[in-house]
């Protein structure tokens, strides 16, 4: 059963984009990602699909953006009642049913995200109750992934249902952690509760994704590996800007949005939107928004939600699902475009504590 459709227009004066949302367009949408979620807070990738951890968070910061913060805050409710015992949450629950668990690995970064939601949620309400009780949430899940951190300062990406750790390390899970280390330090800064070894695991963290590739699987064919070091706050300013530039060519298709895969001929709406955040935090607005605006070709103009990619050489939409997490991460980036505070002050990184890392000043 889906829940119930907001009763007000949601705010999206933010969310307003030349070529990119119309403010009944922007309003169309938050309330396609509104229809999904269950009663319960659960937002699934759609109805009748899977949720995992890491893409319901993003839903729910989508919903913060656009002032929707009831129904956020249940998104946030449902991961702090299914949480399990270690601090960790299944990869994936059937229409978001937490009874039934579809894929029992737990994947260090869908874990650590939450941190993240959290941060963006307490900033754009201020709900200082709201923080105290996800604050257990919070310091379980990170507790948990650090148990992964290996000596060279990655992250191991997942621990089996059998309990045994998966010690490679993934680049682009890693860097979402380093995002979310970041936000739950912040988190931890505003209780004054300090968390010393999250700092140094931090910075390790980065030293690791900023020096030391080989620490990590290859998988230099996704676009997300070449972007996410600078979306999660690892790489900034001019090491940033030149990561950006180098394989540009490789993975932009223009007028189309952003390959997944290399050499495969398929754009996809997620990884084009959070390159456009990447692009944004970097001072690169004008190719963020030229990014956005190359992906409209994947908006439903009736539910609101974009289709998760699109294969160019047979012209054809690939697979045929509309999810929560593109649509979420697409507003996500709008917003910052449009100056939303709490998304803005999480996705620059320029308020968030960096960790105690050598090269920081480098």
């Amino acid at each position: 059963m889906t829940s119930p459709r907001s009763p007000r227009t949601p705010r999206t004066e933010h969310l307003v984009l030349p070529g990119v949302l119309t403010d009944a367009e922007a309003a169309t949408t938050v309330r396609g990602i509104l229809a999904e979620q269950r009663e319960d807070g659960a937002i699934p990738w759609f109805r009748g699909h899977h949720l995992d951890p890491w893409d319901h968070v993003e839903a729910a910061m989508a919903l913060d953006a656009a002032g929707e913060h009831e129904a956020a805050e249940r998104a946030y409710e449902w991961l702090a009642r299914h949480q399990n015992p270690d601090g960790s949450w299944y990869a994936a629950y059937a229409d978001g049913d937490f009874a039934d668990v579809t894929d029992r690995g737990r994947e260090t970064n869908f874990v650590a995200y939450v941190a993240v939601g959290v941060w963006h949620h307490h900033l754009a309400t201020g709900d200082d109750p709201f923080l105290d009780r996800m604050w257990p949430v919070v310091h379980a899940a990170v507790e948990f992934v650090l148990r992964l951190q290996q000596p060279g300062g990655q992250i191991g990406w997942r621990r089996d249902d059998d309990g045994t750790d998966t010690t490679d390390a993934l680049l682009t899970g890693s860097s979402s952690v380093h995002h979310a280390l970041r936000c739950a330090l912040a988190i931890a800064e505003q209780r004054e509760e300090p968390q010393p070894d999250w700092e140094l695991a931090a910075g390790a963290l980065r030293h690791a994704i900023r020096r030391h590739p080989e620490r990590f699987l290859d998988k230099g064919r996704y676009s997300m590996d070449w972007y996410y070091p600078v979306l999660g706050g690892a790489l900034t300013g001019t090491e940033a800007r030149s990561r950006i530039a180098e394989s540009w060519d490789r993975f932009v298709v223009p007028d189309l949005g952003v390959r997944c895969v290399v050499p495969n001929p398929w754009v996809t709406g997620g990884e084009s939107a959070e390159l456009a955040l990447a692009l944004w935090a970097v001072g690169e607005s004008d190719h963020a928004l030229a990014v956005l605006q190359s992906i409209q070709h994947l908006r439903d103009p009736d539910s609101g939600l974009y289709w998760t990619g699109y294969v160019f050489e047979d012209d054809a939409i690939w697979p045929r699902e509309l999810t929560t997490w593109t649509a979420g991460s697409l507003l996500l980036a709008v917003a910052a475009l449009g100056g939303h505070e709490a998304t803005c002050q999480v996705f620059s990184g320029d308020r968030l504590p960096r960790g105690l890392d050598p090269d920081c000043c480098v």
